[in-house]
């Protein structure tokens, strides 16, 4: 499912609730406490720190390039 659900299964809810240690084994799965869903917020991705990123890789290639054949030469 792409979408966050509003309704946790019986399974779900007891686990949660066995996490949270509101529920013991042996007790009843019927008439469970409700459990709140959370809704997970997506964090938007800033471009100008990929590109600053992209920047400094790029620039960090030459110098890489350089340094290589130099050491080629000195074997």
């Amino acid at each position: 499912m792409t979408r966050a659900r509003s309704v946790l299964t019986r399974d779900e809810r007891i686990k949660r609730l066995a996490d949270a240690e509101r529920w013991k084994e042996g007790d009843s799965p019927y008439g469970l406490p409700k459990v709140r869903v959370y809704k997970l917020a997506m964090k938007k991705k800033k471009k100008k720190a990929k590109e600053g990123e992209e920047g400094e890789d790029a620039a960090a290639t030459p110098v890489a390039a350089a340094n290589a054949p130099a050491t080629k030469g000195k074997k």
